[in-house]
């Protein structure tokens, strides 16, 4: 299995690294792709589901970007120490039905020693917003560089 660097212990540049790295592959909506971030048997939280290795990552982020269309994500550090990394987020996306929602949370992580992430623990609350409500405007795929962070959008 290849090493996903930046690996453990982090560093605060390191671990910002980490994270935008983790925030850039979420927004491709590409199952695989995200799953390679991940240990073989990462173990996840994500709201009231319990997701256990690469396989169930992949039909589990099938699911949720079939579901939640034009998803767009920002991904702040909030702490970091030795293997983990704590980071809030938040991501806007529509139903099929042209329902706007803003989703806002927090993730806990943990690395092996090859910088693959093993546990994924994630609390996230749902806002609708009116689409005029909508902060994020870039084209799908990764946040361009100059586009403002979650503390710059005052989230």
């Amino acid at each position: 299995m290849a090493a996903k660097p930046p690996v453990p212990p982090f560093t605060r540049e390191s671990a910002i690294q980490k994270v935008r790295g983790a925030e850039d592959a979420w927004n491709t909506r590409d199952p695989e792709q995200v799953s390679l971030a991940y240990s073989t048997n990462s173990h996840w939280r994500n709201r009231v589901e319990f997701i256990e290795g690469r396989q169930d990552i992949v039909s589990f982020l099938t699911r949720k970007w079939q579901r939640e269309l034009e998803y767009r994500l920002i991904k702040e550090l909030w702490s970091f120490d030795g293997n983990h990394i704590a980071v809030r987020f938040a991501y806007e996306c529509h139903d099929d039905s042209g329902n706007w929602f803003r989703s806002y949370g927090n993730e806990n992580w943990e690395f092996d020693d090859d910088g693959l992430m093993r546990r994924r623990l994630a609390c996230i609350n749902d806002l609708p917003i009116e689409e005029s409500e909508r902060k994020y405007h870039w084209p799908l795929g990764r946040r361009p560089d100059d586009h403002p962070s979650l503390s710059d959008l005052g989230l």
